[in-house]
C-alpha cells in the first residue's frame, strides 16, 4: 500500500515563498503524473498545476509563480510557491498517479496541508 505524506505548509507574508512536499512511501515506485490542487474556504477544489510524462500545465492564477518538480530517488513531488498572494490561501493537496510493480498504476491523494498568506 502506497501512502502520501504532505508537508511544508504554514503561515507566510504576501510576497513570500513556501515549498510543499508530497512524499510517497514504498520502494520501486514510478511517479507518472503529479497534480497539485487547492481548496479555499467556501470554494471548490481547483487544479493548481499538473505534470505528466508529456507536458506541464499551470492555472493562469499561478503561472510564473508556482513550479512543480520531483525527486525520483526520494519518491517525492514538490510545489514551489513564490510571490505568494493572500488569494493563494487554501488547503493544498497533492494527487499522484504512481506505478508499483504489484499494484499497477493507482491514484493517491495526500492529506492536505494548510497554506495561509497574511500580513
Amino acid at each position: 500500500q502506497v501512502q502520501l505524506a504532505e508537508s511544508g505548509g504554514g503561515l507566510v507574508q504576501p510576497g513570500g515563498s513556501l515549498r510543499l512536499s508530497c512524499a510517497a512511501s514504498g520502494s520501486a515506485l514510478i511517479i507518472n503524473t503529479i497534480n497539485w490542487y487547492r481548496q479555499a474556504p467556501g470554494k471548490q477544489r481547483e487544479l493548481v498545476g499538473r505534470v505528466t510524462p508529456y507536458n506541464t500545465n499551470y492555472a493562469d492564477s499561478v503561472k510564473g509563480r508556482f513550479t512543480i518538480s520531483r525527486d525520483n530517488a526520494k519518491n517525492t513531488a514538490y510545489l514551489q510557491m513564490n510571490s505568494l498572494k493572500v488569494e493563494d490561501t487554501a488547503v493544498y493537496y497533492c494527487h499522484l498517479n504512481i506505478y508499483e510493480r504489484t499494484l499497477g498504476s493507482v491514484d493517491y491523494w495526500g492529506q492536505g496541508t494548510q497554506v495561509t498568506v497574511s500580513s
